[in-house]
């Protein structure tokens, strides 16, 4: 993976801006982790000490591995709503683009809209030749944005501990796949 510039990486969509977190994002970012229902399907809610492990980890990815999710900003108003992008831990079963957005912002179109570029650019930038989205099998809405996607379901997978006793799918499609069905759009 080149060396990314983490001071001028900025994905833009019609309504969103994708980029590395800052620290700036750390309060929404705490507030989004202690939310029980936007956590329902990512492990559930934990305190502010434990987010600002999720935080780093992320942060840290970007500087060590090149990638990770990025911050997900409405351009509208400037406001922190959410992560997307590419994720790959050790024992991770695939390389990963995921997604999720704070509460108040379910049902605008969000996570597609932002998955859409954040998979472009891992297959253009990362040079990842197939991605997949581990969705807990009782997450219809994760499901019905990967569908969006055009990504289908490959089956159950096995997720390292400590995520190892939860019951996830994975879902997704490889690099050809993905610009046919963009060329199609």
């Amino acid at each position: 993976m080149p060396k990314v510039n983490l001071e001028s990486l900025q994905l833009e969509t019609s309504r969103l801006i994708l980029r590395p977190i800052r620290m700036e994002d750390f309060d929404a970012w705490a507030t989004w982790m202690a939310d029980s229902e936007a956590m329902r399907h990512l492990g559930g809610a934990v305190p502010r000490s434990m987010a600002w492990r999720a935080f780093m980890t992320m942060g840290g990815a970007w500087h060590l591995a090149g990638f990770s999710m990025f911050s997900l900003i409405e351009k509208a108003t400037g406001t922190w709503v959410g992560r997307v992008g590419p994720w790959q831990p050790e024992g991770w079963p695939g390389t990963e683009v995921g997604w999720a957005v704070v509460r108040s912002c379910w049902g605008k179109g969000y996570a597609p809209e932002a998955a859409t570029a954040a998979i472009d650019w891992a297959f253009a930038k990362i040079g990842w030749t197939e991605v997949i989205h581990t969705i807990e099998v009782s997450n219809v809405a994760s499901q019905s944005v990967a569908k969006k996607l055009g990504s289908t379901n490959r089956g159950l997978c096995q997720m390292p501990a400590p995520h190892d006793k939860l019951v996830v799918e994975a879902w997704g499609q490889t690099r050809e796949e993905w610009y046919a069905r963009r060329d199609e759009r």
